[in-house]
């Protein structure tokens, strides 16, 4: 009986190996951000200093810069998934979450959707705006305090959760008559902004979790 009972401590350990694998969390969640480094991020090449680490949180503070995910989780091409982090906004500061969006080395993300980081900037489109598309007026947290913001992504539907409470939920309509066709929901990665030298947001414990298809 001794080499059964090995083989199955074996393979218990081995799974307990798994669970607790760094960048690795509970019920599907990967961490994306090691809260140190870079790795697996990407920096257009106009104003890469707009972006810097600081006490285990990306800062974004300076001119116009976006931070795309380009790791291999997901092979940074994730289609249907769900993303959140701990967001801090500093007054009139604005930011963005983008989805389905890919490297670019300038100008703003021409792919995807941005998800708003806003709560007191002049712009009238508030945190959890899909941006341009179905916005938020309201305003659900405050400047200088972490709260979570929370992306979830579904064949045609977007959520966006803040604090765990559902303030948008948009499904993309058939047909898109802006003309934009980059902007649909397809696959891609994922991005911070860097808005104007104006603003400073903090991004920290960036997590990710792949959905079937």
């Amino acid at each position: 009986m001794r080499k059964p009972l090995l083989f199955l401590s074996a393979a218990l350990l081995f799974v307990a190996g798994l669970a607790f694998t760094p960048g690795r969390q509970a019920n599907g969640w990967v961490s994306i951000f090691d809260g140190k480094t870079f790795n697996g991020w990407k920096v257009t090449e106009e104003s890469p200093s707009t972006f810097t680490i600081e006490d285990g949180a990306i800062v974004v503070a300076g001119p116009r810069a976006h931070l795309f995910y380009e790791g291999p989780v997901g092979n940074h091409n994730f289609k249907n998934f769900e993303w959140k982090a701990q967001v801090k906004t500093m007054p009139g500061s604005n930011s963005g979450m983008f989805i389905h969006t890919e490297y670019q080395p300038k100008g703003w993300p021409s792919k995807g959707y941005e998800i708003q980081v806003n709560q007191s900037h002049t712009d009238w489109r508030k945190t959890g705006s899909v941006y341009a598309l179905q916005d938020v007026k309201e305003v659900f947290v405050k400047d200088n305090e972490w709260y979570t913001e929370h992306i979830i992504v579904n064949g045609k539907n977007v959520i966006i959760k803040v604090n765990d409470k559902v303030i948008n939920n948009y499904t993309e309509p058939d047909s898109i008559s802006n003309g934009a066709a980059r902007k649909k929901l397809s696959s891609g990665t994922l991005a911070l902004q860097g808005h104007d030298p104006k603003s400073k947001v903090y991004f920290k414990d960036i997590m990710v979790k792949v959905l079937p298809d």
